[in-house]
């Protein structure tokens, strides 16, 4: 009944959704956006407490019951490890720094009615007055059922042409973004170097932004969030099927210095980014009906230095209540693991670890080893290797899973979660290095360690 539905949804938001136009694209184009990030970055213990929030209220986010009208939220704001992109909004264009994030779907960003108004600095908010290409949405579009409404909702006049369509999303904390939903024109660089013009791509307008999720430290100073995710209102589906419904990106090392810059690729484009997707390997993505934004895919095995751990295979399964299975979210920095599985992995990494354990661990932190007179500790750290659905290997080194923590401690960067309110979580931290792609067409996801440093 589940699969029917989802399908169902998919089918109809095809024909809810506002065609978006683009002007000057090749059909060998793609879009490339430099994925930034903000300093000072958070240390392992905000990041473990952000993570710990985020995943909180995605889970939170489960509806019982699914339905073709899908609420498009964010769970961005809740996250410590965020991406984010410099998007150009209206004619002529207006730049804001947004959050990039596969956990969500919503589109938003903040605005103000101003005309001439010196409250707010430029590339701070959206002034649609100043766009000469803003349209709002109409309480009777088909579109606006794709959103979260205001609780009650205002009654819709559908004899008065302006009567817009209203967005209100609530978070866990009481945090709030309102205002409106529209339309606009967005500017992005191609490949080649051009500049495209997207027409129509339909995000929220939000005037009315207060609490701490939105507007407080945990934002870090963002304009509003590019949600990514599988919903039909997301960035990723509003442009993908003119770009082959699919997007990738590579996260690199931020700590580097200098940091090598990160980019968001949507589109597949040819030449030797052709030859390097050639070379991913692919797992399928899997659709939980009641968390249908999410990237869920089966993980089936871990491994130890070339061991299988004995882990049953069922604790990776989602569930009849949507609870379990395995999500990969760019706007968690730590990753997470089914309690059973992580407790059979940290005995198994105690056993094999040749470091002494620290003194103190790091608070928040299960596994700290003591590195002190060692020039290279990832030579010598157990290597982990995960296995997913299709035959798809994922070994990540050991700095994608063990971080400095303090001076001379480094800690495993892998926290345990209850598979019966939460899944496991192949964060960010753990992606760096490596290309992901996420097919959208095939239902598949593709990753590889080739094909991050072409251009």
């Amino acid at each position: 009944m589940f699969p029917l539905i989802v399908v169902l949804c998919s089918f109809l938001s095809l024909f809810l959704l506002p065609p978006v136009y683009l002007a000057a694209v090749t059909d060998d184009e793609y879009l490339k956006l430099p994925l930034l990030r903000k300093s000072p970055f958070p240390s392992p213990t905000q990041a473990l407490a952000s993570d710990t929030r985020r995943l909180h209220f995605l889970s939170l986010r489960r509806k019982t019951v699914p339905f073709v009208k899908s609420p498009v939220v964010s769970g961005a704001s809740s996250g410590s490890g965020q991406y984010f992109v410099d998007l150009r909004i209206g004619q002529p264009p207006q730049s804001l720094l947004l959050i990039a994030d596969t956990g969500s779907d919503l589109v938003w960003v903040k605005c103000s009615a101003c005309r001439n108004c010196s409250q707010h600095s430029p590339a701070t908010v959206f002034f649609p007055r100043h766009s000469a290409t803003f349209s709002p949405t109409h309480c009777y579009d088909p579109i606006c059922r794709l959103v979260p409404n205001p609780n009650p909702a205002p009654k819709c006049n559908h004899t008065r042409i302006h009567s817009t369509c209203p967005y209100e999303y609530a978070y866990a904390d009481g945090s709030l973004t309102s205002g409106l939903f529209a339309r606009e024109t967005t500017t992005l660089k191609t490949s080649s170097g051009r500049e495209a013009n997207l027409k129509r791509v339909a995000f929220g307008c939000g005037f009315r932004i207060s609490g701490q999720s939105v507007s407080g430290t945990s934002f870090n100073g963002a304009h509003g969030v590019m949600g990514l995710g599988r919903g039909p209102i997301s960035f990723a589906s509003q442009l993908g099927r003119r770009f082959g419904n699919k997007f990738s990106y590579c996260l690199m090392d931020y700590t580097l210095s200098p940091p090598p810059t990160s980019y968001l690729i949507i589109g597949g484009g040819g030449g030797n980014r052709s030859n390097a997707v050639s070379k991913l390997s692919f797992t399928p993505l899997l659709t939980n009906p009641l968390s249908p934004t999410f990237y869920y895919v089966r993980l089936r095995s871990v491994f130890i230095n070339g061991a299988e751990l004995r882990i049953d295979r069922s604790i990776w399964e989602i569930d009849g209540s949507g609870n379990g299975g395995t999500v990969v979210d760019s706007g968690t920095t730590l990753a997470f693991l089914a309690d059973p599985a992580y407790r059979l992995l940290i005995a198994a990494l105690r056993r094999r670890i040749r470091l002494p354990m620290a003194a103190e661990p790091t608070s928040g932190f299960d596994l700290c080893v003591n590195v002190s007179g060692i020039s290279k500790p990832e030579k010598i750290m157990p290597r982990l290797k995960f296995e997913f659905a299709g035959g798809a290997v994922f070994v990540p080194p050991p700095r994608n899973y063990f971080i400095e923590t303090e001076e001379q401690v480094q800690c495993l960067a892998i926290q345990s979660v209850n598979p019966k309110v939460g899944f496991s979580v192949i964060g960010n931290l753990m992606q760096q290095g490596f290309l992901f792609e996420f097919d959208r067409d095939r239902s598949r996801l593709g990753f590889s360690r080739r094909g991050c440093a072409l251009p």
